[in-house]
């Protein structure tokens, strides 16, 4: 037992470290620990499996799809670290699903989304990211909060995309304005 104790208070002292860490800002925006399990839905937005973002692809006005997948920023641009693709026709708004966005980032994400909504709020967006990742979470959050009033959230992103098979684009991220 004189041995287990040790162990048993690292398991404490890191479950008391994960409880310290913050995870949503005071605007409830998740802001640490962006790839892990998400939850079912995210208000202000409808919630798509595949078979359901496939369907409202197929009307005849069919949604504008973003993509907020990371993407490292050094020196005022992107840095290409690794290939990334997208759902075909997307607009990829790197690092826009963070918790929180400073002036500039905010005012990238605002500026690409009056762009392609022509200023129309009620156009319908699709926002995703990855499996288990806030990043999309957050960017319908702030959307809805925008005043957007068709959003939607591909929960399962890419990574969902990629397993039925269906057709990816090389990405490139939207430039700064």
């Amino acid at each position: 037992m004189p041995r287990l104790l040790p162990i048993l208070l690292l398991g404490l002292a890191l479950n008391v470290a994960q409880a310290d860490t913050a995870l949503f800002s005071a605007q409830g925006y998740r802001i640490a620990q962006y790839r892990s399990p998400t939850p079912a839905t995210v208000d202000g937005a409808q919630t798509l499996d595949t078979q359901a973002l496939q369907r409202l692809l197929d009307q005849a006005s069919p949604p504008i799809l973003i993509d907020v997948y990371r993407r490292p920023w050094v020196q005022g641009r992107f840095i290409d670290s690794e290939p990334h693709a997208n759902l075909p026709g997307s607009l990829w708004l790197a690092n826009t699903g963070d918790g929180d966005l400073d002036p500039t980032w905010q005012a990238y994400f605002s500026h690409h989304l009056r762009t392609a909504t022509g200023g129309r709020l009620d156009l319908p967006l699709v926002f995703y990211c990855r499996a288990d990742c806030w990043l999309s979470w957050n960017a319908v959050k702030r959307a809805a909060a925008m005043g957007y009033n068709h959003v939607y959230w591909y929960r399962d992103g890419l990574d969902a995309w990629e397993a039925a098979n269906l057709p990816l684009q090389a990405a490139r991220p939207e430039p700064f304005p």
